[in-house]
């Protein structure tokens, strides 16, 4: 599953294995299209014994995304900012809660904000000041959350109550990218407890060990990636990247990369909404 963020679209990318003995790093599986809002769709989770329903951080807030492409909203609280501004990366972590960032359209400096839906719907203001929230990736056990501030090259680290979802302490820097490396963008955490991240405009991807040592950086043909994944059950990583901001985009430009790796991801996390 990826999204469009700014036409509101949701695609879902068959992996078909049969057909991958002779593939690249490009994945020619074509995808299907399951929704298209008229709001930026920044990211979706699958919602816990609800087929073909998603929570979705869409537009300004936090809703449901049912079947047929209709928008049940739980809540909108990027309404209430001063700029105007719009939800963006997100994810649920292992104990069922839905963690995403939002921004503002013209990057504002400090006006984004962390918002966590839990189970009965309540959505939470979590954490202020980011200018571009990007990419929340959670250890499996969920006592540390990752989160990137795209605008400022920085990637903080959170430690979280698992029972309850509260922040435990401030966020501390995990990494910091100097000019000229890029932009920390969408992460993901390793079966290892490594955190990997997509550098936008650096055409890279790199691997942290848990202390925040630089293990590996992978290079990928675009410019911009976007957000990464591991395959739970294949050493491969899927790569989003973007076409937006690139000056002569070539086919990879936009599109989504599976690139061999040696090592796995942690199982999808799922929304448990009691809704």
């Amino acid at each position: 599953m990826y999204v469009d963020i700014l036409s509101g679209r949701l695609f879902e990318l068959r992996d078909d294995r049969d057909d991958r003995a002779d593939r690249d790093d490009r994945d020619d599986t074509g995808p299907t299209e399951l929704a298209r809002l008229d709001v930026p769709l920044g990211a979706v989770a699958p919602v816990y014994g609800r087929p073909d329903t998603w929570i979705a951080a869409a537009g300004t807030g936090i809703a449901l995304l049912t079947p047929g492409g209709t928008l049940e909203w739980l809540d909108r609280p990027e309404d209430r900012t001063p700029v105007p501004s719009r939800m963006n990366d997100g994810v649920a972590d292992p104990a069922g809660r839905f963690w995403a960032g939002s921004m503002a359209y013209d990057g504002t400096p400090g006006a984004g904000s962390l918002y966590r839906t839990d189970p009965d719907g309540t959505v939470v203001r979590v954490l202020d000041g980011p200018t571009i929230a990007n990419g929340p990736a959670f250890t499996a056990d969920g006592t540390t959350m990752y989160l990137a501030d795209t605008a400022v090259g920085t990637v903080l680290r959170c430690r979280v109550d698992p029972v309850s979802g509260d922040l435990t302490g401030a966020p501390e820097t995990f990494a910091r990218l100097r000019d000229g490396e890029g932009s920390p963008d969408g992460m993901t955490v390793d079966e290892e407890g490594c955190l990997w991240v997509a550098l936008w405009g650096a055409g890279a991807v790199r691997r942290y060990d848990p202390d925040g040592r630089l293990l590996h950086t992978l290079t990928v043909p675009a410019p911009h990636p976007t957000s990464v994944c591991l395959h739970p059950d294949d050493n491969r990583l899927f790569v989003t990247t973007a076409r937006y901001g690139v000056r002569n985009p070539t086919a990879t430009s936009g599109a989504v990369l599976g690139i061999p790796v040696p090592i796995r991801g942690t199982a999808a996390c799922s929304w448990h909404g009691r809704l």
